[in-house]
């Protein structure tokens, strides 16, 4: 039998026959004995909702949208200890950032860019930011072949003994697909994949953050399921999340310029059909940032939607009910609650009161905003009326309760 054979062989036996300790039913079940609920330790998380210790999360996007760059600042939030993105970390830790498509400049780049955004000092990060990039060093912690999969157990151990050396607590792998060479639509494959990245955040107690690129959409809204591949990778994730750019209609409800929409990423927990409208999303901002080198480089921005209530007082709110109760004109049949109904829409009413351009969508989608919460609290109702003589009926808009100053 020749060496490779033999080699295969050894694999193949090891794999059917693995050593007494590991097939000890006591290492799969244990007898529950119960505690006070007050001394079992708490989720040790990072950066909440997404990031705990001991646990692997997944960040999902198309490619281009921001992955990296945010993925970067919330490192540099934990490193820091500061809160960049409007997220205070539960706690200061250091934070090992591994780029495998890009050089180590580029990196730099974009960490220089974010120091300089956010006003951080190089003695922000001395010590608690390491990186490093696949162009410099493989990191490969999985392989497979036509004789099967196999774990690189020399490269997990020394991921294992470095983590644990230097105390870090977040590791970020971006993107996920350069860290294994197994077939990305093998659930088999990309489970024991996944699973040892788990091994490694239990083992260390730090907590892995692996980025992923989605499958083409066809310009459907994304959701975690979309991720690129086979599906045990979001089903080993502790807690997913996706990013995408502004679409037009959150533009105009948002009062952002359609122009800049790409600047306005969006980040949602979950399945897409679970997500909160526009105005309740978590948003960030990608700002560019001129380094002195010439360079203009993306870094993060936290970025929260305006209020269309901001400057709006009871006095506001008198003129327009005001203006409501006055009528369009003697020949006029009243202002109309349908947006569709041209001029006689009641949005026409509110910027007549308040100076808004209604005919601009963001002016628009502000002044459908406040008719919204006017209509809910009561100081504007709704009522049907009939507008033509076979007794066809519309909703029209008059004053509820007037407000008080």
């Amino acid at each position: 039998m020749s060496e490779a054979v033999a080699r295969i062989a050894a694999v193949v036996a090891a794999d059917l026959e693995p050593p007494a300790e590991q097939l000890d039913p006591a290492r799969w079940a244990q007898p529950f004995v119960w505690r006070d609920p007050a001394d079992i330790p708490p989720r040790r998380w990072l950066y909440k909702p997404h990031l705990i210790r001991g646990f692997v999360s997944l960040t999902v996007s198309p490619g281009g949208v921001g992955k990296s760059t945010l993925t970067l600042c919330e490192a540099l939030a934990l490193a820091s200890g500061r809160s960049l993105l409007g997220v205070p970390p539960s706690e200061r830790t250091r934070v090992w950032c591994w780029n495998g498509e890009d050089p180590a400049e580029e990196i730099e780049r974009r960490i220089q860019a974010a120091m300089m955004h956010h006003q951080l000092r190089p003695t922000d990060l001395e010590g608690w930011l390491f990186t490093g990039s696949g162009r410099d060093a493989d990191l490969v912690i999985a392989e497979q072949d036509r004789f099967g999969i196999s774990i690189a157990a020399p490269v997990v151990d020394a991921l294992i003994a470095f983590i644990t050396e230097h105390r870090i607590g977040a590791v970020v792998i971006d993107p996920f697909v350069s860290s294994h060479r197994v077939a990305e639509n093998d659930n088999g494959a990309i489970d024991r994949v996944v699973k040892t990245w788990a091994r490694v955040a239990n083992a260390t107690g730090c907590a892995v953050e692996l980025v992923h690129h989605t499958r083409k959409t066809g310009g459907a809204e994304v959701s975690v399921e979309d991720g690129r591949g086979a599906s045990a990778l979001l089903a080993a994730a502790r807690h997913a999340r996706t990013l995408r750019t502004m679409n037009e209609q959150e533009a105009d409800s948002l009062g952002v310029e359609r122009s800049d929409r790409q600047a306005y990423v969006r980040i949602d927990g979950g399945k897409a059909n679970l997500s909160p409208p526009a105005s309740g999303a978590v948003w960030f901002r990608l700002a560019n940032v001129h380094l002195p080198n010439g360079d203009y480089v993306q870094a993060a921005s936290h970025w929260t939607p305006p209020d269309p209530f901001e400057g709006v007082t009871p006095a506001d709110l008198l003129r327009v009910q005001e203006v409501i109760k006055a009528g369009r004109g003697e020949d006029a049949e009243g202002w109309r609650a349908n947006v569709q109904t041209g001029d006689a829409w009641v949005g026409h009413a509110i910027g007549q009161a308040l100076g808004l351009e209604v005919g601009r969508p963001r002016e628009a989608a502000r002044a459908r905003e406040l008719l919204r919460t006017w209509l809910a609290s009561g100081a504007l109702v709704k009522v049907e009326r009939s507008i033509n003589a076979k007794g066809k009926a519309a909703p029209f808009v008059e004053v509820g309760r007037w407000a008080e100053l």
